[in-house]
């Protein structure tokens, strides 16, 4: 009688050990982020932080959770890994920091069909080095292995983000009022949005490797450049007096953003002429032949962060700004719908 083929995990497309070696090869990248306010290491079945809370009249929890979108995908045609994972947790950071917060601690999602540890040490390299960067402590994580959900050498990647501010802190746009000046921080590229768009123009064009004269670098590093991240220049600016909200440039692009922490009544003027784009953004609508309408709704063009700050205010700010490192530039005004 013939004996039945045994069928183990590894044999179905999971493979634990490489799983326990991951873990073993990212602990002391992860706990270079850890502070005394983390009473857990790596490992564990939840993340332990003790939250410092002195000074602190009502402190209110802030959170988010985001991914990178298919700006993995160039990640994965360039097999370049060492930038997402610092996109992640630079957008999930500006994401709250816009409302004030102080972020906390980061938890992260990573799932693949097959796991390559150089890969996923890369990314979660990524994760870390950001982390430690913003003073945010990592103190959790999943890595999922999921045979014939992704396609070979496809990844995806999500994060969460907890930080804290206190109630009278809370940034919420409410205090905008007409006249208002727009000032911009520039952004590094295209972030983390309009990858779909950019990629059905640019790639079927231009190889990856290809250095492209307008850009001063090859496609791969214009298209992998790191999302910024803003909180230095927030925490420098945040306290003025007249400052009155922060849009973090994402998907829906300068008004679409920016229009969300509006007072109902209220409207934008921007000036989009003002302002050079950089030339990534350039290259890609004259390629694609893209309408100036879709590039608006699409992108950030060149201004990752809008400060809302009363005009008397407008100095300080950029003067603050430049003292964070960052530049700016005035890109409109509020005025009444």
């Amino acid at each position: 009688m013939d004996q039945k083929k045994q069928f183990t995990y590894k044999d179905a497309g999971v493979d634990i050990e490489a799983g326990e070696k991951l873990v073993n090869s990212i602990k002391s990248l992860v706990g270079q982020t850890h502070n005394e306010q983390v009473l857990t290491g790596i490992g564990g079945f939840g993340g332990l932080f003790a939250p410092d809370l002195k000074g602190l009249k009502e402190p209110v929890f802030v959170s988010s959770v985001d991914g990178v979108g298919t700006k993995l995908i160039v990640a994965f045609k360039a097999k370049r890994y060492d930038t997402v994972g610092q996109d992640l947790v630079n957008h999930c950071i500006n994401d709250i920091a816009v409302s004030g917060a102080k972020p906390l601690f980061f938890l992260d999602y990573f799932s693949t069909g097959h796991l390559e540890q150089h890969v996923a040490y890369e990314v979660i390299r990524g994760f870390a080095l950001a982390c430690k960067k913003s003073g945010v402590a990592l103190i959790g994580g999943e890595t999922a292995e999921m045979p014939d959900i992704y396609k070979e050498g496809e990844f995806d990647l999500a994060g969460t983000i907890v930080g804290i501010v206190d109630k009278n802190e809370i940034i919420t746009g409410e205090s905008i009022k007409e006249g208002d000046r727009l000032i911009a921080i520039p952004s590094s590229g295209l972030h983390t949005n309009g990858y779909s768009l950019a990629r059905k123009v640019l790639l079927p064009q231009f190889k990856l490797d290809e250095k492209i004269d307008s850009l001063g670098m090859t496609l791969a590093d214009s298209l992998l450049e790191i999302h910024k991240s803003y909180l230095p220049a927030i925490s420098e600016i945040k306290n003025i007096k007249g400052v009155h909200g922060f849009s973090h440039i994402t998907g829906g692009g300068i008004e679409g953003n920016t229009r969300r922490i509006l007072p109902e009544g209220l409207a934008l003027s921007i000036e989009w002429e003002s302002w050079r784009r950089p030339a990534i953004f350039e290259l890609i609508q004259e390629t694609g032949n893209v309408p100036e309408e879709d590039m608006r709704k699409t992108f950030n063009l060149g201004a990752g962060l809008i400060v809302i700050a009363d005009p008397d205010s407008a100095g300080e700010v950029k003067k603050k700004i430049h003292t964070a490192g960052e530049q700016a530039f005035d890109i409109g005004k509020v005025t009444v719908a």
